[in-house]
């Protein structure tokens, strides 16, 4: 099933073979209903799962742009466009239940962020629409759904308490915000239709750790992850008072011969002129797209009543651009994923 950062077209390509191998994908919503409904048979032909397979949703695949319309309106188009789309395909999934499946779970997939989900600093989980749409209710999804697999979030949680309403979350950790988090996948065994699920928990590969506090602090947890004698990968966040201009040099060179790897330095003490580089283009490796745009603002003093208008049509441009890339959104969100992702 298609995400927010996969090429939909690029994952749609190879449908027909792999479904001649009961391997079933979905880049974009198909022309049809019942081509998003999945029969899942057991080695005798019989049903024994009924899945709607719902991909990620683009902006343009729920709502028709008008002229004139507000921001208010967009973000209740996308909402009515949603609850919409999941009421149609499952009724349809309900209908064939009834017609050929009696008594078999039907599941949904789908890829949001519903509200009260939770996110982790730097873990790369993107705004999915502009405007308040970046979460919805959990009411969209029909109560005679048995269970729902959500993803985007990238941390294992439940929706709204419920028990057979999850995002299963990432399998590894996609940036130094998730270095502590707990990963698993759900498996998922129903008894009739109700459905009981188990946590897995899933090894960690490469461990990851984010350094804080002063240079001296950093420097003493590199020796001790050092005479652990595991490899490491680390980003170093520095906001103290005292403006250094060496840091990323000395945890280098802490490191040297260890098998500890610093991959970022954040060091948000260093004036704005050596971030951004007015001469030889800097480091933007420590800036995200937003961030550079919020210091395009500063350094053209833009008062605060335009910003917030200039900030949401920036965002609007960003989320055109990803939509339109043919291979996908693979921007780079910081300096942790980039260096992160790049490293895998």
């Amino acid at each position: 099933m298609g995400g927010n950062h996969d090429s939909p077209t690029f994952l749609d390509a190879p449908q027909e073979l792999l479904g001649a191998f009961s391997i079933h994908v979905v880049g974009t919503p198909p022309l049809r209903w019942e081509d998003e409904v999945k029969i899942l048979r057991d080695s005798q032909g019989r049903p024994e799962l009924l899945v709607c397979a719902v991909p990620y949703l683009r902006d343009g695949d729920l709502r028709t742009a008008e002229a004139g319309e507000s921001p208010e309106d967009k973000d209740r188009k996308l909402v009515e466009g949603l609850r919409s789309h999941y009421a149609q395909v499952v009724a349809l999934g309900e209908e064939i239940r009834q017609r050929e499946a009696p008594g078999v779970p039907l599941v949904a997939l789908g890829h949001l962020f519903v509200a009260g989900g939770t996110s982790a600093e730097g873990d790369g989980v993107r705004e999915l629409y502009v405007g308040s749409l970046a979460r919805v209710s959990g009411d969209i999804f029909p109560e005679n759904l048995d269970y729902v697999a959500l993803g985007h979030l990238h941390a294992p949680q439940k929706v709204a308490g419920a028990e057979n309403r999850r995002y299963s979350g990432a399998p590894l950790a996609l940036g130094f915000g998730e270095a502590t988090q707990k990963k698993s996948l759900c498996r998922v065994e129903f008894s009739g239709r109700r459905a009981s699920v188990d946590l897995l928990p899933v090894p960690v590969f490469q461990r990851l750790e984010r350094l804080r506090g002063s240079p001296e602090e950093m420097l003493c947890r590199l020796r001790h992850l050092a005479t652990e004698g595991e490899s490491v990968w680390l980003e170093a966040d520095y906001d103290g008072e005292e403006i250094l201009g060496d840091l990323g040099a000395s945890l280098d060179s802490a490191v040297l011969g260890t098998p500890l790897e610093v991959l970022c330095v954040k060091n948000r003490r260093l004036p704005a002129s050596l971030i951004v580089g007015e001469e030889d283009g800097g480091n933007l490796t420590e800036l995200n797209e937003h961030e550079v745009f919020e210091r395009c603002l500063e350094e053209a003093s833009v008062g605060e009543s335009q910003r917030e208008e200039l900030r949401r049509t920036y965002r609007e441009i960003l989320l055109d651009l990803a939509q339109d890339d043919p291979l996908g959104e693979e921007r780079s969100d910081a300096c942790a994923s980039s260096e992160y992702t790049s490293k895998i």
